[in-house]
């Protein structure tokens, strides 16, 4: 049995908390988070101890979950990895491509597994359409669009470094698993909301791919898009030969989830199909995460061309 421990208990780790009980191999065996209180809650929830500290749950873990904010996933990885444990850290996977780097090199020398969380592209029908693109029954591709519209009001918005780390770091995965590094970025940046969070919830990039095509990607906390066919969440993908469309908006439930207004209900499908295949495929059976800590890098370069081009106001080289 693979015991398992999360470093954090904020939301998300409701969801990956299902994703532990979906794997028969693996047990949540506790957590800590700095709040108390949310480590007991979330224990209560699963069943599970919290810890008292980090390096006790760290000693008594095969596998650490890093679900706390980004300014500490890199301490709190490299202090699992020095210890021997399997890491799967939530995005971004630390604050500079530096950062990560020692956290690649630091698996590497002590031989362990760690997987920066990308969820959407463990969906199949995602998974369909990278084969129906490797295979050439799209044809050359001409455009790939990633779009998030979905709102967040400011006391949530204000948690996150905004959504051009938050949001983008998700659409950048999705374009380097569909269709490869792109070579040049162009984008900008808004903030509109009721003025107390000074950081951005609208952004969008364009990216000119190595083939020439273009992939478009907006990331917004600034309102819901309920209008028909709504781009709540959409993937698409254009080819001379085809397209494919991946949206939230085919599985809803009519309730509000934690923060979105309704339930997609894919979402939190992703999240607990991404932590059942680490811990069954990657971690049961030494397989590779579908994104590794080369994507990741590849990911934070996107992310810092996208922050020099609203920097600059010009075309970046990634």
């Amino acid at each position: 049995m693979i015991k398992v421990g999360f470093i954090g208990a904020g939301d998300i780790a409701y969801l990956h908390g299902e994703g532990v009980n979906s794997s028969a191999g693996a047990e949540l065996t506790g957590i800590w988070n700095r709040t108390r209180s949310k480590a007991e809650e979330k224990a209560k929830l699963f069943g599970t101890k919290v810890f008292d500290s980090v390096e006790e749950l760290i000693v008594a873990v095969d596998v650490v979950y890093v679900l706390t904010n980004m300014e500490t996933h890199h301490s709190y990885s490299m202090q699992a990895i020095e210890a021997g444990k399997h890491v799967l850290v939530e995005k971004p996977t630390a604050v500079t491509i530096a950062q990560i780097e020692e956290i690649k090199e630091a698996a590497e020398r002590k031989g362990v597994q760690v997987a920066p969380v990308h969820n959407y592209i463990y969906e199949p029908s995602v998974m369909r359409a990278k084969d129906m693109i490797e295979s050439g029954k799209l044809g050359e591709i001409v455009s790939l669009y990633v779009l998030y519209n979905i709102h967040h009001p400011e006391e949530v918005a204000g948690r996150y470094p905004g959504v051009i780390r938050q949001i983008l770091t998700h659409h950048a995965y999705c374009t380097l698993y569909l269709s490869g590094a792109p070579k040049m970025a162009s984008c900008m940046k808004a903030t509109i909301n009721d003025g107390s969070v000074p950081q951005e919830n609208l952004a969008m990039v364009t990216l000119q791919m190595q083939n020439n095509s273009l992939s478009h990607l907006c990331a917004s906390f600034a309102s819901d898009d309920h209008a028909g066919d709504p781009w709540t969440f959409m993937i698409k993908v254009i080819g001379t030969k085809g397209a494919t469309r991946y949206s939230y908006r085919d599985w809803v439930e009519n309730t509000p989830a934690v923060v979105h207004s309704q339930t997609y209900s894919a979402y939190p499908y992703t999240i607990r199909s991404m932590g059942k295949h680490f811990l069954d495929e990657v971690i049961g059976k030494g397989k590779k995460p579908l994104s590794t800590l080369d994507d990741a890098i590849t990911c934070m370069k996107i992310i810092e061309a996208c922050e020099q081009s609203v920097e600059e106001q010009r075309h970046v080289s990634v």
